[in-house]
């Protein structure tokens, strides 16, 4: 989907005209036109408030352009419930609602994340202990958070 039928959709959904979608993000009706003709998309700054007025992140308005994982656990984030916000209420695409929630991350060390998955985890393959933690260390410090 691209941005301009999200936007035409979101609008829809919550029951609002242009011209109330208009006053809800302080911009013209006529702005508001042009997003879903396609013929202008909302600057970053109306991005954010789009985002945080009508609880949708970012990437979603933008048509999902990235497959966003969570930059702590490696958990790709495949709906908006799974991102993490931060105090004000405003979306934190880098991780999941279980690795980062209102402002604080939920892991003290990578070794404590390690522990929850390897208690939580399948392990189909019958892995050792040792040979999962290994792995598990290898995948995650690859992960931003762990650099």
């Amino acid at each position: 989907m691209e941005t301009k039928d999200i936007l035409k959709k979101l609008r829809e959904d919550n029951n609002l005209t242009q011209d109330q979608m208009a006053e809800k993000l302080l911009v013209t009706r006529q702005a508001v036109s042009r997003w879903e003709l396609g013929e202008t998309q909302p600057n970053t700054d109306t991005l954010k408030i789009i985002s945080k007025e009508f609880n949708i992140s970012i990437n979603t308005l933008l048509g999902s352009p990235r497959t966003l994982v969570c930059q702590c656990c490696g958990m790709p984030l495949t709906e908006d419930s799974m991102i993490s916000k931060e105090p004000d209420g405003s979306f934190n695409e880098e991780y999941c609602t279980w690795c980062y929630s209102d402002g604080k991350y939920l892991y003290d060390s990578k070794e404590a994340l390690i522990d929850f998955l390897i208690s939580h985890m399948p392990n189909p393959e019958n892995l050792t202990e040792e040979d999962r933690r290994t792995q598990y260390d290898g995948y995650l410090s690859q992960l931003e958070y762990w650099k």
